[in-house]
């Protein structure tokens, strides 16, 4: 028989986290203080673009093990299990901004049941387990960190078929009653401290963030010496070591995780008087990737006045997430020397960025442009007809930030083509 669970949170890992705990049985209730995004999921309607998450959702609500309410506090009356699923802000200054977190703490505290087990799925500093606790004030209920590992794109998968899952408890009875949730997932459990569970998040993301820079970088050294990225990443992956896993290049990365996690972690070891300057240098890497991209369409045509078409606005192919994307920063920077950007992304309608006009189709972004940028890897872009985008381009000049195209089939039709790491 499943378990009761309260999902305090219904944003992109609250949603995610809600509908794939009813999948696997559980009665799971979601609670979002947006009135009009609860009363939008009561419809079935998902705000987010995620593969399989619709068809979860409604599934959950037509068997009865998935609701959504606004009214924390009768969500979590009779949970087992509360997962606080809220936002957490990078500010300014690096570190996360906890006031939300805090403020769903304290609302829901006087009406748990004793022994609830309340569970930080949200990506906080270390320590936000005892920030928890303190918020709660309640010694009669157990707090556990239980970081979410979740991909943009492929999230559902993730949660159901994870690589790991961490538990960070001083409680070793709660931790156990957290991992028994898991068990039909099939994945390994690491049950450890509380301080080790939050670092593997941060850990996690900025070595994949290393690894995407380091990847940047190697491709501008086959550029430099003439080599070709694809066949020097390939020899690189086959060593165990290594893999093949995010060994590929392209206008660098963004996305709400790593930005967010790359520079926090950096303000983590700020604060505990260690300089992290691995860390800074790849930021710093990622940002002059971006000014890679835009001196590869100076190469091959005037900036100033002329038309650019962007295809991909999304920071990654498979979601409609743009928050730190890759593509914008590039248009910002293209913006920045005179050009005009036409845009085009399949699940992004809209973009509040001046000067940029986001229009319906990927043909129609290619309309009088003197370059073409492709930002975002989505196969659509592989299956245009080029002699079609030959004739609208006002020059045929491809710049392939995400080598997705065929190069040789461009080059046939006339194109100029430029991709990362690639002679």
């Amino acid at each position: 028989m499943g378990s009761t669970i309260a999902v305090i949170g219904a944003g992109y890992v609250g949603l995610t986290t809600g509908a794939c705990f009813a999948h696997l049985g559980h009665k799971v209730t979601c609670a979002d203080v947006v009135e009009a995004k609860v009363d939008s999921l009561q419809r079935g309607e998902i705000p987010i673009h995620e593969a399989g998450l619709e068809e979860l959702v409604r599934a959950g609500m037509d068997n009865g093990n998935l609701s959504f309410v606004v009214d924390s506090e009768k969500a979590v009356r009779d949970a087992e299990f509360v997962y606080l699923c809220v936002p957490t802000p990078q500010t300014a200054e690096g570190p996360a901004d906890l006031r939300y977190l805090t403020a769903a703490v304290q609302q829901i505290s006087p009406h748990l049941q004793p022994g609830t087990i309340v569970v930080n799925k949200s990506t906080v500093p270390v320590g936000s387990t005892l920030l928890v606790e303190q918020a709660l004030g309640r010694s009669d209920i157990p707090v556990v960190s239980n970081p979410e590992f979740l991909r943009e794109g492929s999230a559902v998968d993730d949660f159901l078929h994870p690589d790991r899952v961490v538990i960070g408890s001083d409680d070793e009875a709660a931790a156990s009653h957290v991992a028994s949730l898991y068990v039909d997932c099939g994945a390994p459990i690491m049950v450890t401290d509380p301080a080790s569970a939050e670092t593997c998040k941060y850990a996690a993301n900025a070595f994949l963030a290393a690894k995407l820079s380091f990847t940047n970088a190697i491709a501008a050294v086959c550029e430099a010496v003439g080599a070709d990225v694809n066949d020097v990443l390939l020899g690189m992956g086959y060593d165990h070591r290594i893999g093949h896993e995010f060994l590929r290049p392209g206008p660098g990365w963004g996305g709400s995780c790593l930005p967010k996690d790359s520079n926090a972690i950096i303000s983590i070891a700020e604060d505990a008087g260690y300089d992290f300057a691995l860390m800074r240098g790849v930021i710093q890497a990622n940002d002059e990737q971006f000014d890679r991209i835009v001196r590869k369409v100076e190469s091959v045509t005037s900036l100033d006045g002329a038309t650019v078409g962007v295809l991909g606005i999304a920071f990654k192919a498979g979601t409609d997430d743009t928050r730190e994307s890759p593509a914008i920063e590039v248009m910002k920077r293209l913006l920045a020397k005179g050009a005009m950007v036409k845009a085009y992304d399949p699940a992004v309608a809209s973009l509040n960025l001046d000067g940029v006009d986001v229009v319906g189709s990927a043909y129609a972004a290619c309309e009088g442009a003197s370059a073409i940028v492709v930002a975002t890897e989505w196969d659509e872009f592989t299956s245009l007809d080029f002699d079609r985008v030959g004739t609208l381009v006002a020059e045929r000049n491809m710049i392939d930030a995400r080598n997705l195209l065929d190069r040789d089939a461009l080059t046939k039709r006339g194109f100029t083509y430029q991709g990362v790491g690639r002679s």
